[in-house]
């Protein structure tokens, strides 16, 4: 089987839980590191999914390497290769295909509940779950690109996720694993302790109970992660 391309645009943030994920069900999976300098591939033959993970720079920025990400993802839909993206790489999904980012109403960073949609979309990637507790780390947001459908909300960023056909783009974290909160809340200490904003948690509060409500999270990746995979590419 090809293997799932997996882009990372700082360290700390990889693929986390996704890559147990693939393991365990033994998918090879490779990843692209963009913050080491390696050019995002120019063709999606390669690989059976692509799979962006999150970062603190916007899409909006002007970086080398956005453009042709873009292209390569119009290019992957257009051949029905699966995409997936993580908050960044949700918003990365969303520009591609015609949606635009811009600044949300407030930051959220920390835990916090969303809703899933009632709609028959949402159904088909979260069954009976109705809300579940995630991990946010944004500051910014995407609209709903063309043919798109929302699937998840939160109280302050209506679109938390949206899904069209297999390709799926989350402005949420399931991705999470204990290390890479720790690591998230150490090198953002100081911005998140003097930030006043609702949705804005300090470290103390991100690491309480960290464990279960981290194998909670992981519950609900494997149920999206379990349908994503069924449109690799062979």
């Amino acid at each position: 089987m090809k293997p799932v391309a997996i882009f990372r645009y700082v360290p700390i943030e990889g693929p986390g839980y996704f890559a147990t994920f693939l393991d365990n069900n033994h998918i090879p999976w490779e990843l692209i590191k963009i913050d080491a300098g390696i050019n995002p591939p120019t063709q999606v033959e390669p690989y059976s999914g692509l799979v962006f993970m999150g970062g603190p720079m916007s899409v909006n920025d002007d970086l080398p390497w956005i453009e042709p990400t873009l292209n390569l993802i119009r290019q992957a839909i257009a051949k029905e290769v699966p995409v997936l993206g993580h908050c960044l790489g949700g918003q990365l999904i969303a520009k591609a295909l015609g949606g635009v980012i811009t600044q949300n109403s407030y930051k959220e960073m920390g835990w916090g509940n969303v809703t899933v949609a009632d709609n028959t979309t949402a159904q088909t990637w979260f069954g009976n779950i109705s809300e579940f507790e995630t991990f946010h780390w944004h500051g910014e947001t995407f609209s709903l690109p063309n043919g798109a459908t929302s699937i998840l909300s939160s109280p302050h960023c209506k679109n938390q996720a949206f899904a069209l056909d297999i390709h799926l783009g989350m402005q949420c974290h399931v991705e999470m694993t204990e290390r890479m909160v720790k690591d998230w809340c150490d090198v953002n200490f100081e911005e998140i302790t003097q930030l006043d904003e609702p949705m804005v948690q300090n470290p103390d509060e991100i690491e309480t109970n960290l464990p279960e409500r981290l194998t909670k999270l992981n519950r609900i990746a494997d149920c999206l992660y379990a349908k994503w995979i069924t449109a690799l590419k062979q």
